[in-house]
């Protein structure tokens, strides 16, 4: 059996990680059969690799190899590319064409993001691997090839399943052999060693010197989730090497380069499975923003209790609207000394501190400063260290992971542990 380093060396892979190296490892055992394989993994994990790496160790690496981009092609013209065509099957066939398993007879067709497949193309490839057989559009001739197929895509094949949207006897037989492809966020120890590989390659292809990290640069880039996995991480580093014009790269400096990563609330649709009330919530983010809200509705309700006071001008008599206004923003629930507020408010009211003026119009009314601000304060600071704590456990310490479920910076998140004093 072919070595795995050398594999790695042959195919320009960069990395350690076990995952990885399980994923190759695996594609070289199969490479000798003929049976299918289907690769699982995110979006840019470098999915591609394995499928050229089956078709190099097998007995057809001197036949053709094709890729098609099943999620690229109309889903009008699919058939056609990829069985081929008669002359006048359809407007603008204006001569025979033959499709890629007929060219690719005794190569491998690599099936980038198969699970965008039509359901009537799906039926064809299904009898394609089956028996070998197809029929060009517009022809009535059955058609023999001998192919192999190496399939791949980021789709949740089994949710597709469930949707209609992927036949189930398709995926078994395209799934004989599963390969899975770790997504960047769990190869921390690889960022380093892919990012100096595309600092190397581009340096030469842009005749320009090569980008060096420092340490804290490093720590921040191996942080970082990279939801496009290696295809961002190239990216990025070629946009810098253009971009830069000093070639040793600080954390302050990176940061400029990586976008932040936000999250919005989740909307969520009622009368569908999963769905909650109003009351409940799928996550200690959704709760944070409704305590937001509940403060913002707090507030509007104290601007318009602090207008109906001074439109009084002092009056004792309070009105039972005016009354509500108070009971509902100073109760004991939100706040604690919520009767010493309502006090305070009532002797405001009685003595109010008013600069003369005209006896319908107050121009000036002296800034009093509400001392029970506070409680709803610590109220809030409460309920940020408790989604916090809550995040470290979900993801047991790890500070990126909890800084990204609370959709905060990992220097944010650092900052609070101190201040709530939640070191280990």
């Amino acid at each position: 059996m072919t070595d795995l380093q050398s594999i790695k060396t042959r195919f320009g892979v960069i990395g350690n990680y076990p995952a990885l190296n399980r994923a190759l490892e695996k594609a070289i055992q199969v490479a000798p059969t003929d049976i299918s394989v289907l690769v699982i993994g995110e979006s840019g994990v470098g999915k591609e690799f394995i499928p050229k790496i089956i078709h190099a160790e097998s007995r057809r690496k001197h036949h053709p190899y094709i890729v098609v981009n099943c999620g690229a092609i109309p889903e009008g013209t699919i058939d056609s590319e990829l069985f081929g065509h008669e002359k006048g099957a359809f407007t603008g066939a204006t001569s025979t064409r033959k499709g890629y398993f007929e060219v690719a007879d005794g190569g491998t067709i690599f099936l980038d993001e198969v699970g965008e497949l039509p359901l009537q193309t799906q039926v064809r490839l299904l009898r394609v691997l089956e028996s070998g057989e197809f029929m060009k559009v517009g022809s009535s001739q059955v058609q023999k090839t001998d192919v192999r197929i190496v399939a791949a895509t980021n789709v949740n094949m089994m949710k597709a399943i469930q949707d209609g949207r992927f036949r189930e006897d398709l995926y078994y037989r395209l799934n004989t052999v599963q390969i899975d492809m770790p997504p960047l966020r769990e190869r921390k120890g690889d960022i380093h060693l892919l990012f100096r590989k595309f600092a190397i390659d581009f340096a030469e292809k842009y005749r320009m010197p090569e980008l060096q990290l420092t340490d804290d640069a490093v720590t921040y880039l191996e942080n970082h989730s990279f939801p496009g996995n290696v295809r961002q991480l190239r990216n990025l580093v070629e946009q810098m090497t253009v971009v830069e014009q000093k070639r040793e790269i600080n954390s302050v400096r990176l940061a400029e380069y990586i976008p932040s990563q936000t999250n919005l609330p989740a909307v969520i649709q009622k009368n569908q499975p999963g769905s909650v009330s109003n009351s409940e919530f799928h996550s200690e983010r959704e709760i944070m923003y409704k305590i937001l809200f509940d403060m913002r509705n707090d507030l509007n309700d104290l601007k318009s209790l602090t207008s109906e006071l001074i439109k009084n001008k002092g009056s004792n008599n309070i009105s039972h609207q005016e009354q509500a206004l108070i009971n509902k923003i100073y109760t004991p629930e939100t706040q604690t000394g919520s009767s010493n507020s309502l006090l305070y408010f009532e002797n405001q009211s009685r003595n109010p501190t008013v600069i003369p003026g005209s006896e319908d119009d107050y121009q000036e009314v002296e800034d009093v400063e509400v001392e029970e601000a506070k409680p709803v304060s610590l109220s809030l600071q409460n309920n940020e260290r408790e989604l916090i704590v809550k995040a470290l456990e979900k993801h047991k310490g790890r500070r990126n992971k909890a800084a990204d479920e609370l959709g905060i910076s990992q220097r944010t998140l650092y900052r609070k542990i101190k201040q709530y004093n939640l070191e280990d």
